[in-house]
């Protein structure tokens, strides 16, 4: 089976939030980018991960308004983290069992990468077909 490794974005591509951003100024980085997550960094080292799934859930469902609320008031920490020799099915599985979309890559327990839903399907959409 395929590790991790092969398929996670490196940590140095992933983009990143100061935790003190406004929700909807990171919001407007994920639809300009068109991604998912931001790590959010304070002092530039990495303390969580902030997705559209924190947008719906804790801010708007939340009643917080994105022009005052900081992206470290709804974001979701520690970042959930797999090793990166583990397999893509490990991913998987890790992903549904916590009912997340996104995780932290680490080799020897530090992060070096993360890995997403949307990477996976990407994954599995160009394996050759019989």
């Amino acid at each position: 089976m395929v590790p991790v490794k092969s398929v996670m974005i490196p940590v140095e591509k992933v983009r990143t939030v100061d935790r003190d951003a406004t929700i909807k100024s990171a919001a407007e980085q994920l639809r300009d980018r068109n991604i998912g997550s931001l790590f959010v960094t304070k002092g530039g080292e990495i303390i969580g991960i902030f997705t559209d799934t924190d947008v719906v859930r804790r801010c708007v469902a939340g009643g917080l308004d994105p022009n005052k609320a900081t992206v470290e008031q709804v974001m979701s920490a520690p970042v959930l983290m797999i090793d990166e020799n583990k397999t893509l099915l490990d991913a998987n599985d890790l992903m549904a069992k916590s009912h997340v979309r996104h995780l932290g890559v680490s080799r020897s327990g530090k992060l070096v990468g993360m890995i997403s839903v949307r990477d996976l399907v990407v994954f599995l959409t160009n394996l050759p077909r019989k």
